[in-house]
């Protein structure tokens, strides 16, 4: 398979066309074909020599891949199934609203943070997605036109790859690329603090923390990363940070009924927040296979909100989608494999799992 130019910066694409014996610009003309135009051969880039398409497509592809399948729920939620370079599946989320219209991409095949209450964990680690395995997510779904917004919280932890991510979060937001605005996109993790740290400084995308218990010995019965970057050293530096202008920082808070749902839980995630501006987002547990812990009543979300509303924090409950075909949050999952020999050239990707 030959490398992908989607996922390229400016100054690689730039270099690429350099070695095509193009002048610089052509580098921003191939920008333009990729992410404004969004072809998908690089025989559709008509502003270049047919010569040097030529000899470009003898050493690249234009790149990404087509969907392998897709389901769509009730809700009108969709769910695409992309195969990747190193083999794997992973998948995509299309969410949407009556005004927007937000893809949940991934950033890895599997993940290794092991949370408890996630099937993206049970399935373990399988590869890093490169810059341009993100993007074509975003380009190869059927509502790649009219997307809104965008959230990194499909499989995988951003910032256990991060430089790829950077480096996508880079392209969608340069002028040259895809030109959106930071504040249209959201990023999550567990709370790797050092990665955290290189990420706020790299870009101004909004931060999106997944909490789910205050108390450090309860956390890392649910998210074992906790043991190596306890969440209070994470929001000991956020302190240190202005959030007061467009950029948000948010806490995802799944609430498990008989374990993290009580008066005292909302209490000591009123103190560990206390001061820092931030919002929180409360998740229904979507219940996996063979696991012990239980949803929390509709009830007991709404007592739970009203507690820490009470305590000053603002707070949303945040409405389940896709559910029904394994869309909702913490389901996203697949270890089926797939060959590696159908790019997106005209193709419509291997066989679904």
């Amino acid at each position: 398979m030959r490398p992908f130019l989607i996922g390229k910066t400016l100054t690689e694409l730039t270099a690429v066309a350099a070695q095509a014996g193009l002048p610089p610009y052509a580098g921003k003309q191939m920008a333009d074909w990729l992410y404004r135009k969004k072809v998908t051969t690089i025989a559709a880039m008509s502003n270049l020599p047919k010569a040097a398409r030529e000899a470009l497509n003898r050493e690249y592809e234009a790149g990404g891949f087509v969907p392998a399948a897709v389901q769509q729920s009730t809700d009108g939620t969709k769910k695409y199934l992309f195969p990747t370079v190193s083999g794997h599946f992973i998948e995509t989320v299309m969410i949407p609203e009556a005004a927007r219209a937000t893809v949940c991409v991934s950033s890895q095949a599997g993940c290794r943070m092991g949370c408890r209450f996630c099937m993206t964990a049970r399935q373990g680690f399988e590869a890093n997605l490169s810059a341009g395995e993100i993007l074509a997510q975003f380009h190869r779904i059927d509502e790649s036109d009219r997307l809104t917004n965008a959230v990194y919280m499909g499989m995988g932890e951003p910032m256990d790859n991060l430089d790829e991510v950077l480096k996508s979060l880079h392209i969608l937001t340069a002028p040259w690329g895809w030109a959106w605005s930071p504040h249209r996109i959201t990023v999550s993790t567990i709370g790797i603090t050092p990665a955290v740290g290189r990420f706020l400084d790299g870009c101004n995308c909004h931060l999106a923390i997944s909490l789910h218990n205050p108390f450090d010995a309860e956390r890392r019965t649910l998210m074992p990363m906790q043991k190596a970057w306890p969440i209070a050293d994470l929001i000991g530096d956020l302190r240190t940070r202005d959030f007061s202008g467009q950029r948000r920082v948010s806490f995802e808070y799944i609430l498990f009924a008989g374990f993290n749902d009580s008066r005292r839980h909302a209490d000591e995630m009123a103190r560990l927040l206390h001061g820092l501006e931030c919002r929180i987002n409360l998740i229904r547990f979507h219940p996996l296979p063979d696991s012990p812990l239980r949803p929390a009543s509709d009830g007991q979300l709404v007592q739970f909100r009203d507690r820490l509303s009470q305590k000053g924090l603002l707070v949303t409950i945040r409405a389940s989608r896709g559910e029904d075909i394994m869309a909702a949050c913490g389901l996203l999952s697949t270890s089926a494999s797939c060959p590696v020999n159908t790019p997106a050239e005209g193709s419509v990707g291997p066989s679904a799992p």
